[in-house]
C-alpha cells in the first residue's frame, strides 16, 4: 500500500495547532504525524520546523482547506513513500516519555524502561490520537499525578483516543468505574488493545459523542478527563458540569494557550473554576471544579 507524506514548513507554534488539527478533527484522520526541528544548530530559533503527515489516503483540498483557514501555511509538499510501514516507522523514533507518575513507551523501546520508576504504559503506534509524546497528553498525565490522592470513584474520559488517560487512570485508582468514549469509532478497538496490552480489562470503552451514551447511564461523575479541542471543550460545558457529581473536578486539554480565556469563561458561567494548571507555554492543561 502506497504511502502518502505532506511537509509543512514554519513556526513551531503553528505546526503544533495543525499537528492536533491533523490527528483530532480532520476526518479520517492523518495515520502519523511527527513535528521535526530542521536544524539542530538553530535550536534558539521557534521558526525553523517542519511537520511530516503520513496518510494511506491522501486528504483532498475540501477536507485540508477549512481546518487550515485561520493558520499561516505555505502549501505542503508532497511525497509517494514505497511500500513499507511508514506509520510505525515515523512513531518508533519518538522514543519514550515521562509525565508525572507515567512512563509510555513502544514494544522497541521496552528495554530502556526497565530500570525506570513509575506506572508504565505501552503505547505502540497507530492511527487513534495520543502516544504521549503531544503536550496534551503528557500534561494531562502530569494533572492525574497531582490529583491521585483525591481517589475518584467514577472516572469518564470524553475523547480517549488511544486511550492512554483511561488507562493512567485506572493505574492509579485500581477501584474506581472508569468509562472511556470517542466519536471516532475506530479509535475504540485500539484503545481496548491497547488496554489489553497493559493488562488492563476493565475499563469501558464505547463509542459516542460528547457526554452522551454510556456515560450517562452512571451517574455523575467524580473526576471528567476531555482532552479534544477548544471549541467542542466550550460546547460541552454545559454537559460536563451537569455530569460533575458534587466536589468533583475536570481536567480540560487540547486548548491552546490563546483560548485559554474562552475555555475558562465558558466553565465559569457553569459554575466551575480553575483550581490547578500545567504550564505549557502552548498547550497548557486545565483543572477545574465547582
Amino acid at each position: 500500500m502506497t504511502t502518502h507524506k505532506l511537509i509543512w514548513s514554519g513556526p513551531r507554534e503553528t505546526l503544533e495547532e495543525l499537528d492536533i488539527l491533523l490527528t483530532e478533527v480532520l476526518f479520517p484522520p492523518a495515520d502519523a504525524v511527527t513535528l521535526l526541528k530542521d536544524d539542530a544548530a538553530k535550536a534558539e530559533s521557534e521558526a525553523d520546523w517542519t511537520l511530516h503527515a503520513y496518510f494511506t489516503e491522501l486528504p483532498d483540498d475540501t477536507a485540508l482547506a477549512p481546518l487550515t483557514d485561520g493558520l499561516t501555511l505555505e502549501t505542503p509538499q508532497q511525497e509517494e513513500l514505497p511500500e513499507t510501514d511508514w506509520v510505525a516507522h515515523a512513531l518508533e523514533g519518538l522514543g519514550v516519555v515521562e509525565a508525572g507518575a507515567f512512563i509510555l513507551y513502544g514494544s522497541h523501546d521496552a528495554d530502556k524502561v526497565a530500570d525506570l520508576k513509575g506506572h508504565k504504559l505501552q503505547v505502540e503506534a497507530n492511527r487513534a490520537f495520543g502516544t504521549g509524546h503531544h503536550p496534551t497528553t503528557a500534561g494531562c498525565l502530569e494533572a492525574l499525578t497531582r490529583l491521585e490522592p483525591v481517589a475518584p470513584q467514577k472516572v469518564l474520559d470524553v475523547g480517549t483516543g488511544s486511550g492512554i488517560l483511561a488507562m493512567g487512570a485506572r493505574r492509579l485508582w485500581p477501584g474506581a468505574l472508569i468509562i472511556a468514549t470517542d466519536l471516532d469509532e475506530p479509535s475504540i478497538p485500539i484503545a481496548a488493545e491497547n488496554a489489553r496490552l497493559n493488562g488492563i480489562t476493565d475499563v469501558h470503552f464505547a463509542v459516542a459523542e460528547g457526554v452522551a451514551g454510556p456515560a450517562l447511564a452512571h451517574g455523575r461523575y467524580d473526576l471528567i478527563l476531555a482532552n479534544i479541542l477548544a471549541e467542542p471543550l466550550m460546547a460541552l460545558a454545559p454537559d460536563i458540569a451537569q455530569q460533575l457529581a458534587e466536589g468533583g473536578k475536570v481536567v480540560l486539554a487540547g486548548l491552546l494557550a490563546r483560548q485559554e480565556a474562552g475555555v475558562v469563561e465558558a466553565y465559569k458561567a457553569q459554575g466551575l473554576h480553575m483550581v490547578d494548571r500545567v504550564a505549557d507555554e502552548t498547550w497548557p492543561v486545565l483543572v477545574l471544579k465547582e
